[in-house]
């Protein structure tokens, strides 16, 4: 959700991030006060040597700043960047996710038929459940982000829902005592 919104289609995502940016907030508020660990899986924008401090800063910086206010991460909040679509792609996220116990992951944010849809995969093929609240991932092109959250639903066993619906209590589960990285496709 921390976004520059200076790339190709931003003008196309900019109005459906701004539909969903409430339900992230609230999310994230919900989470919080229920204690679970929130995780932002932020892109680098091309910013190798960055962190997400200057993330933020560039994010707040540009025209777009009023869709990031409201999501912005606190001090409990971790932070994983990433260089591709998926959170868990060349980044510490299976092991940060094995080492707090998580096993439940609650998606939302941007893009759903690209980041969403990658990430659900990822996590699928990690044994961790995944919940998508449909109200709370924004799509550039709205038919391939309802094809996305079908295949998350059918291909990957995701439940997907409304914002509301996320009981963030219920959700916890620990992950079994495994190796992070281990997909459980073997031969």
């Amino acid at each position: 959700m921390i976004n520059t919104y200076d790339h190709e289609d931003a003008e196309l995502l900019v109005p459906a991030v701004g539909r969903i940016v409430q339900a992230v907030a609230d999310l994230i508020g919900e989470a919080r006060k229920a204690d679970v660990p929130v995780i932002y899986g932020n892109d680098n924008f091309g910013l190798w040597r960055s962190h997400h401090g200057e993330l933020l800063d560039k994010a707040l910086a540009l025209p777009h700043a009023a869709l990031v206010e409201p999501v912005l991460p606190d001090d409990d909040s971790l932070f994983v960047v990433k260089a591709r679509h998926s959170v868990f792609y060349e980044t510490p996220m299976a092991y940060l996710l094995w080492r707090l116990g998580v096993g439940h992951l609650v998606l939302c944010g941007q893009v759903t038929e690209q980041c969403v849809l990658y990430s659900a995969l990822d996590a699928h093929i990690r044994h961790l459940d995944v919940t998508v609240p449909r109200d709370a991932v924004a799509s550039i092109h709205p038919r391939l982000g309802e094809a996305a959250l079908e295949m998350m639903e059918r291909n990957m066993g995701a439940r997907v829902t409304a914002a509301r619906e996320v009981d963030f209590l219920g959700t916890r589960q620990a992950v079994p005592d495994r190796d992070p990285h281990e997909t459980g496709d073997r031969p």
